[in-house]
């Protein structure tokens, strides 16, 4: 009796179920936590929207609200300054000490601040960055192994980056590609897809808060001559990656080594971006590099945008980012991408929506080293007719942005360097 009960605790279906159990019970803590954090800020984050434009003096505060976050994370953000880079760190020394707590709550402020008097950011970051802060606080309670704590922070930032956009397939891979630099591991792709599901169903079914909706009404034949277009306009996507890349590093070393105080480099950084509002707003009467920028990113897949609006986004985002202002790339990069390709529609004989939603996906695949997650990420938004024409825009900008992205260097492996 004893040997035959031996034996099948040996079937290896058994550790399999065992697996699968914990790591769904991980997940469902962990994208209910996510999913809860995201719902809370997105409703906070579009109040602070709302309200600076039913204010827009608040614009002219905005180096003082650079000093506000500047002086917070200076006296209270010590140990969690690195944001993103932190949880790729804790993800490859797992043996290291917990995430502070804090950094959930700081990275809130810090966005909401930022956004309420008008910077230039996006809201990933925040997503991942409290999403992976929560989970981490599991092991203070739990005793599990370093392997299954990187497994529980990629699951986490999974889960933060699905339960922001509504993304669950996106917000897999994005775990994996991303903070795994460059490669897959597959043992944390159960994990980071159940808590990717429960982070979005947490966001939206549980606490009703819903997403911004994009749409490509019409998708042309595949020909040769799309094919081409389709190329050369990934080559436009990712040099625009690479262009943002270089000028965030750039900036930030710059900013770094000449204001030595940084609880100042906000307040500092708040009185060039608020000059160069002041000149756009006389130039052209316009306010769209403002904040998140979402009606512009959907206005993009209707009607051409100006050539220079990517631009624009592209100068006003490194800045507020460089200089220490809170918040994420992905959004501002939705902007420029959409932008682009949307004014590339004034050139290239690929309709106007889907040349917007090629560079929505591309020049965040560029820039992030991501191109299966946004390949994923533009099917789950825009339906799968596109598929094929934003996964050559999302390839082709990959290849053309090298190997530095915005959370850092791709380490390629040796098999793929040999054809680089």
């Amino acid at each position: 009796m004893f040997s035959s009960l031996f034996n099948r605790l040996k079937n290896p279906a058994i550790p399999t179920a065992l697996y699968i159990m914990k790591w769904l019970l991980f997940a469902a803590i962990i994208g209910f936590l996510a999913g809860s954090a995201s719902a809370l800020f997105l409703v906070t984050l579009d109040w602070a929207g709302d309200f600076r434009e039913s204010h827009r003096w608040l614009i002219l505060l905005l180096p003082a609200g650079g000093l506000l976050v500047g002086i917070i994370y200076y006296f209270f953000g010590k140990g969690i300054e690195t944001g993103n880079t932190l949880l790729i760190e804790k993800i490859h020394t797992p043996v290291s000490a917990p995430i502070p707590a804090k950094m959930a709550p700081m990275i809130l402020i810090g966005t909401l601040l930022t956004h309420l008097f008008g910077g230039s950011a996006g809201r990933e970051g925040t997503a991942v960055q409290m999403s992976g802060a929560l989970a981490d606080q599991l092991t203070r309670f739990i005793k599990i192994t370093a392997k299954d704590r990187t497994i529980l922070l990629i699951a986490a930032i999974a889960a933060g980056f699905a339960s922001i956009f509504g993304t669950p397939l996106a917000g897999t891979l994005f775990g994996l590609e991303v903070y795994l630099i460059g490669k897959i591991r597959y043992h944390a792709l159960l994990p980071a897809l159940f808590a990717a599901v429960l982070a979005d169903y947490t966001t939206q079914s549980i606490w009703l808060v819903h997403h911004t909706v994009y749409s490509i009404p019409s998708v042309p034949p595949l020909t040769g001559s799309s094919i081409l277009f389709s190329i050369l306009a990934g080559i436009c996507f990712g040099l625009t990656a690479l262009l943002f890349i270089r000028m965030s590093h750039t900036l930030t070393d710059v900013v770094k080594k000449h204001i030595i105080h940084a609880w100042l480099r906000p307040a500092i950084g708040g009185i060039l971006l608020l000059a160069g509002f002041y000149f756009i707003y006389m130039l052209l009467d316009s306010t769209k590099f403002i904040g998140l920028g979402v009606p512009y990113i959907i206005e993009a897949f209707t009607q051409a945008s100006a050539p220079y609006d990517f631009l624009l986004k592209i100068l006003f985002t490194v800045v507020t980012l460089s200089f220490g202002f809170k918040g994420g790339e992905v959004t501002p990069l939705f902007f420029i991408g959409a932008t682009l390709g949307s004014a590339l529609s004034l050139a290239l004989p690929i309709p106007t929506a889907l040349l917007a939603g090629m560079g929505f996906a591309a020049v965040f695949a560029g820039a992030t080293n991501s191109p299966l997650a946004c390949i994923f990420m533009a099917m789950e938004l825009f339906g799968s007719s596109s598929a094929v024409y934003v996964a050559i825009a999302c390839i082709v900008s990959y290849l053309c942005s090298g190997r530095a992205g915005i959370y850092g260097t791709t380490a390629y492996d040796e098999e793929e360097t040999e054809y680089l």
